[in-house]
C-alpha cells in the first residue's frame, strides 16, 4: 500500500514538473562501494521510481563519508550521500557553500570500533593498551573523539594507526591491529568474509556507547535545489520508494545490486543490507514517526555533542544543516 502512494507521490511530482523535468539527469554520489545498504537506490532504479519522477540517476561509488559532500558543494553532483556530522564542519569551515541535507536515512548512525575478542577488544575500556586502525577520511573515525570521551578512554594510551580503506579489515584479519572504526555494517561483515569467525567480532556501535549523533542521508546542492524544487522533491519519493521495496524484499533489492557489482557476495551482501535496515535505518523513531526526518530536539543535542570534541568557526545553525521542506509526506517503509 505505501508502495503505492510512494510511487503516485513520485508521479505526481513529475506531473508538477512537466516537460522541463523529463529525463532531468541527475548523477548520485554514494559515499562508498556498491555494497549492500546502496542496493535500495538501484532497487529504484529498476522499479522505475526515479523515471516516474522524470529522473535519469546515475550513481556512482565514494570514497568514504567525507567523499560527497565536496561533489556535491561544488555542483558536479546534485545530489549524494553523505554523514551529517561532517557534513556540519564542511559548512562550519567554507561558510555560505551550496550544501544541506533533505532526508536523513540512518537514523541511527552505523559508526562503530570493530574489534576481536581473541585480541582482547570487548568493550570501550579494552582499546587502551591496544593498536587501533583507523582510516584519516572515515566517517566512524570523525567521530571517535566523542565516543572517547563518553566513556572515558584515555587516548595516549591507544595506539592510532592511520590506514587505508583497502587495507582496514585485512590488518584487522591478520591481527596487526586489534580493533578499527568503521561503519558496522561494513567492517564487521568485511572482516567476517576474510575468515575472522563471526563470535570473534566485537561490534561496538558508538550509538550504543553515548554517541547522540545522527548518521548518513541524502544531501543537495542548494543552487540545483532552488531551481529544481520538484527534482528534488521527486528524488526523495524515488528513494523513500527504494528503501521501501528493499525492506520489504531485501533479495531483491540485491538482486539489483548484482548488476552493478557482479563480483560481490550476495549472500554477504544482504546480510550487510539487513544489518543496516535492522540497526540503522528502520529504528523505532522511524516506526513511530517517518522516514527520512529528525527531531530538532535530538539535532541540537548532537550539535552540543560535536562542540565538545569540535570549535566550531561560526554559531553552529541546525536550519544550515537540515532542510526538510522536500520530504514527501508518509514514508513509513512498512
Amino acid at each position: 500500500m505505501f508502495h503505492q502512494k510512494i510511487a503516485a507521490l513520485a508521479a505526481a511530482a513529475a506531473l508538477l514538473a512537466g516537460a522541463a523535468l523529463a529525463q532531468t539527469s541527475t548523477p548520485f554520489a554514494l559515499d562508498w562501494k556498491f555494497e549492500g545498504p546502496s542496493a535500495p537506490y538501484f532497487l529504484a532504479i529498476d522499479n522505475g521510481h526515479f523515471a516516474a519522477a522524470g529522473l535519469d540517476v546515475a550513481i556512482s561509488e565514494g570514497a568514504g563519508s567525507l567523499d560527497a559532500i565536496p561533489k556535491v558543494a561544488t555542483g558536479a553532483y546534485p545530489f549524494g550521500f553523505a554523514d551529517i556530522n561532517s557534513l556540519m564542519k564542511f559548512l562550519d569551515q567554507n561558510p555560505g557553500a551550496p550544501v544541506t541535507m533533505v532526508m536523513m536515512v540512518y537514523d541511527k548512525p552505523s559508526f562503530a570500533v570493530v574489534g576481536r575478542k581473541s585480541l582482547g577488544v570487548a568493550a570501550p575500556k579494552d582499546l587502551e593498551g591496544k593498536t587501533l586502525g583507523a582510516p584519516p577520511p572515515d566517517g566512524a573515525w570523525a567521530q571517535f573523539p566523542i565516543f572517547a570521551a563518553e566513556n572515558g578512554l584515555d587516548m595516549a594510551a591507544i595506539t592510532v594507526e592511520p590506514v587505508g580503506f583497502p587495507v582496514r579489515e585485512p590488518m584487522l584479519a591478520d591481527g596487526q591491529v586489534a580493533a578499527v572504526t568503521g561503519f558496522s555494517f561494513t567492517s564487521a561483515l568485511n572482516a567476517k568474509r576474510l575468515g575472522v569467525p563471526a563470535d570473534d567480532i566485537a561490534v561496538l556501535l558508538m550509538a550504543d556507547y553515548g554517541v547522540a549523533l545522527y548518521g548518513n542521508g541524502i544531501i543537495v546542492n542548494t543552487d540545483f535545489a532552488a531551481a529544481n524544487p520538484d527534482a528534488v522533491r521527486g528524488f526523495l519519493s524515488a528513494v523513500a520508494a527504494g528503501w521501501t521495496d528493499a525492506v520489504a524484499d531485501p533479495a531483491a533489492a540485491v538482486a539489483a545490486l548484482a548488476s552493478r557489482n557482479p563480483a560481490a557476495d550476495m549472500a554477504l551482501e544482504q546480510e550487510r543490507l539487513e544489518m543496516a535496515i535492522a540497526d540503522n535505518v528502520l529504528t523505532d523513531w522511524v516506526r513511530a514517526n517517518g522516514f527520512g526526518g529528525i527531531d530538532p530536539a535530538r539535532m541540537d543535542k548532537a550539535i552540543e555533542q560535536t562542540k565538545s570534541v569540535y570549535t566550531f568557526q561560526n554559531e553552529p545553525d541546525a536550519a544550515l544543516y537540515f532542510d526538510a521542506s522536500f520530504l514527501p509526506e508518509g514514508a513509513t517503509l512498512e
